[in-house]
């Protein structure tokens, strides 16, 4: 989640909600899928729920989140790396939602196609092209 939240301040908020959210369903839980996915979805759902609420609150004072999400990117005491991991982080930002959750998921958070089919509750042929789209865009955006 912290690569869709980018801030350490706000990922640690969503974890909060997400841990909150999880015990007080936890007798929902049905156990036809593993735990960790069950959670992961949540934190997902809390992740979103958050970035909605973020990008209405900043349209209301005439910002955007994208750009809100650029800043902190580039002022958060926690993430470090080189030029290219930076300019790598910046392209995930600038890709649509879906692109952006499906790229981090499969990329960094190693998962395979069919866990996030589980998670975003998506085919995974629509996975596939999701995925292709965001590398193709940020492997051009690289290149130059």
């Amino acid at each position: 989640m912290r690569k869709l939240l980018i801030s350490h301040e706000n990922t640690k908020d969503v974890l909060q909600e997400t841990f909150l959210r999880a015990w007080k369903n936890l007798d929902a839980y049905r156990g036809d899928s593993k735990i960790s996915t069950w959670l992961y979805r949540i934190a997902h759902n809390e992740a979103l729920r958050f970035l909605e609420k973020e990008k209405k609150r900043l349209e209301n004072n005439g910002s955007d989140l994208e750009e809100d999400l650029l800043n902190k990117l580039r002022s958060d005491e926690y993430i470090s790396g080189d030029e290219i991991q930076m300019t790598l982080q910046e392209e995930i930002i600038k890709l649509p939602i879906r692109q952006r959750e499906v790229f981090t998921m499969r990329y960094f958070d190693d998962l395979r196609y069919e866990e996030i089919s589980e998670i975003l509750g998506t085919s995974v042929d629509s996975l596939k092209v999701s995925y292709h789209h965001a590398k193709k865009k940020i492997t051009d955006k690289i290149k130059k």
